[in-house]
């Protein structure tokens, strides 16, 4: 039997092949007589999975050496308190404010720093990212932080900017949450990547940071320990107890992220030919319809969040009604923004999205 497509921004769907080796695995992991849920994290058996889970998210990501994968919990609502506390040393952070998610980064960080909008999109309700030779960043900013992906407003960044050029010398900060190994990353414009693993890496509870070694040792000193990005490098993400259960179904999507193949491409390029496919299916659909709209801009549209609204919406109830009959799910827009959204991360096959655009065509024809 075919399982729902569940296309919830979070958490989100988990490969199939993932849920049914963990499943296998519930009593008892590889012949240890515990389940992964209760071994000690500092065990021989959980520190396997911790090692090999570390291992593959640096291949798929093609970390370089010389930054440090954390391991961590709180979300990326906490990263935004934790990022200030360990890089801003009190002073300037300049944000590029590019919807729901930055937004809140920036709010948060007035805490412990002092925070500069370099530059914001809300005049265009978040429909857009604005240039970067228009960011007005500041001469002695500790860092620059922009959100890559935003779920909420469906904008995503199609290139890092490169602060360089732009006259800065600050590191740059991304919030990758939503759209982390769905497209390669250059890493040569980047001083520190977080993000909640429940959108496109596994289940909710674990946190990826990965940073560059020059950025730690700098945290203030009221940081909480278990939150001093050095203290967990130095002690392996075993500062204080991980999220173990999460880091282990972490690994599984990481080994089958590596085991993905488009044509002659592996992994992570795989993947990303492959969203490029369902998200320009999906675009494609709605831009020729007039049911349907998509209100941003098409040179930053993401291709993992992606929201749309009736024209009529008055017809809302009976469209999700109508989804979930067909066993399509979880396609709500968030309450701040309404309409509906679409998230075709990772483990969304593309039988979904082809799915999903019968739907749309069949309750537009009956709709008529």
């Amino acid at each position: 039997m075919t399982r729902p497509y569940n296309f919830s921004a979070g958490p989100a769907a988990i490969p199939d092949a993932v849920l049914v080796e963990a499943a296998s695995d519930m009593l008892d992991w590889h012949g240890s007589g515990m389940s992964v849920m209760e071994m000690s994290h500092r065990g021989k058996e959980f520190m396997s999975i911790y090692e090999e889970a570390e291992a593959d998210l640096r291949e798929l990501l093609a970390v370089p050496a010389h930054f440090k994968i954390l391991f961590m919990q709180g979300g990326g609502i906490a990263e935004n308190a934790i990022v200030p506390l360990n890089l801003s040393q009190e002073g300037t952070v300049d944000f590029v404010v590019t919807g729901s998610w930055s937004q809140k980064s920036f709010k948060e960080a007035a805490q412990f720093c002092k925070p500069h909008l370099a530059a914001s999109a809300q005049s265009t309700q978040f429909t857009t990212i604005p240039s970067a030779s228009s960011w007005q960043l500041s001469a002695q900013a500790n860092y620059v932080h922009i959100c890559t992906n935003e779920t909420i407003d469906g904008v995503e960044f199609q290139q890092l900017p490169d602060l360089k050029a732009l006259g800065s010398h600050a590191p740059l900060v991304i919030d990758f949450s939503s759209h982390v190994a769905s497209r390669s990353i250059d890493w040569t414009q980047v001083g520190l990547a977080f993000g909640g693993a429940q959108k496109n890496l596994g289940p909710a509870g674990l946190t990826v940071v990965v940073v560059r070694e020059d950025l730690l040792g700098h945290a203030m000193k009221h940081c909480p320990s278990a939150f001093n990005y050095k203290l967990v490098a130095d002690n392996g993400s075993m500062f204080n107890t991980p999220p173990t259960y999460a880091i282990y179904i972490a690994g599984l999507v990481f080994k089958w992220l590596k085991s993905q193949t488009e044509n002659e491409l592996r992994g992570v390029a795989a993947m990303e030919r492959r969203n490029t496919a369902k998200a320009n299916l999906l675009y494609e659909y709605l831009d020729q319809s007039q049911f349907y709209e998509n209100r941003v801009e098409k040179a930053c549209r993401s291709r993992m969040n992606i929201p749309f609204y009736l024209r009529d919406e008055s017809r809302n109830d009976a469209f999700l009604a109508g989804a979930k009959a067909r066993g399509l799910l979880q396609l709500k827009g968030h309450k701040s923004v309404g309409g509906m959204r679409a998230s075709i991360y990772n483990a969304m096959p593309i039988a979904g999205v082809e799915a999903l655009v019968s739907y749309l065509q069949d309750f537009e024809r009956h709709q008529a």
